[in-house]
């Protein structure tokens, strides 16, 4: 497929910056400082690779201020280099737009709404009273619940399930295998046997959501589990009911929270933590990966609860230590008071 070019002098009139060199330069495609050609733009966003420059067969490259002059290249001198490489890589990798209709083998319910403008794909089941909002994208196998509503220009890839009276905003990407809406983790204990605790609350989902492939999120108890806008999910991850999320928040692959707990805005969670159920996390806390986080964390900030690796044979020795740490802090309490006394 034969890939449309663009002049440098045109990227920064879209996108903002400056250009540095020759503005005429054609560029069709983004790329690595390694791996770029000539008709390809690279970035630098980290100045400990800068070295990378000298070799690199780019057409041009997208750099920070102070590397403005590490390079003759052509190139375009900008505040976040970073986030202007994902600017242009959208606009150069465009997702593809809906192609409307549905297919003859999708099955339809009584009294669902499925905007003109959508593409709803080969064996896709959707339930009665469900809504597809105009440009959305429903890919093959994907099942939508009854009542459920999907907003505008959402795409949902193949296999997606999503289960009755859940609602997911506009833009929202969501990846194949992902369950949104499956009953929540609720049981009561009567009489030596567990009593199953109906789940009938929903998944609420905001605007501009993106969630990773085989991720589960579970609905509410009574109230809703809810993901406010913009927050970035990633594969494996799981999420409990009544949860809440705050916008702008993202979380790596494999972490798990537990059910009522609440996450604030503008959070970032490393792979494999895990949450505790009906904890609060402020605003703006970083978490790191592998953390357990076993209380309440009020205020912004980073947090890690990482135990370095050794070892075997070192690790058992401290894990021997560690199980005998309140007895010797009472010990040291101890030697504390006679040695004051002794003072004295």
């Amino acid at each position: 497929m034969k890939r449309t070019a663009y002049r440098l002098e045109d990227i920064v009139t879209r996108f903002g910056g400056s250009v540095l060199g020759n503005g005429g330069v054609l560029i069709s495609q983004i790329a690595t400082l390694d791996s770029a050609s000539a008709h390809q733009i690279a970035f630098l966003a980290n100045s400990k690779y800068r070295a990378q420059l000298d070799s690199t067969r780019a057409g041009a490259v997208i750099l920070g201020a102070a590397d403005a002059d590490a390079t003759t290249l052509p190139r375009i001198v900008c505040e976040n280099p970073y986030a202007y490489f994902a600017k242009l890589s959208a606009f150069l990798n465009p997702l593809p737009h809906a192609v409307a209709g549905i297919h003859p083998t999708a099955v339809v319910g009584d009294g669902a709404n499925i905007a003109p403008t959508a593409q709803i794909d080969a064996h896709v089941v959707i339930g009665d009273g469900a809504q597809i909002g105009a440009h959305s994208v429903i890919m093959a196998g994907c099942n939508i619940g009854a009542s459920v509503v999907i907003g505008e220009n959402s795409r949902l890839y193949p296999r997606v399930v999503v289960y009755h009276n859940c609602v997911l905003g506009n833009n929202l990407i969501v990846h194949s295998g992902v369950v949104i809406g499956a009953d929540g983790f609720g049981f009561a204990m009567d009489e030596g046997c567990w009593l199953k605790i109906p789940q009938i609350g929903r998944v609420v989902i905001g605007n501009d959501v993106e969630i990773g492939a085989n991720t589960t999120i579970d609905r509410g108890a009574l109230d809703d589990t809810v993901i406010e806008d913009d927050v970035k999910l990633d594969n494996q991850i799981q999420i409990a009911h009544n949860v809440r999320i705050g916008a702008h928040t993202a979380i790596a692959g494999c972490v798990g929270i537990a059910g009522s707990a609440t996450i604030g805005r503008y959070c970032r969670i490393g792979g494999s933590a895990g949450i505790l159920g009906h904890l609060q996390v402020a605003d703006y806390v970083e978490i790191s990966s592998f953390t357990l986080v076993g209380k309440s964390i009020k205020e912004r900030g980073s947090y890690c609860g990482i135990f370095p690796f050794s070892s075997t044979k070192v690790w058992r020795k401290n894990a021997a230590q560690l199980r005998h740490l309140d007895e010797l802090a009472d010990r040291i309490r101890q030697l504390e008071q006679q040695i004051e006394s002794l003072k004295n």
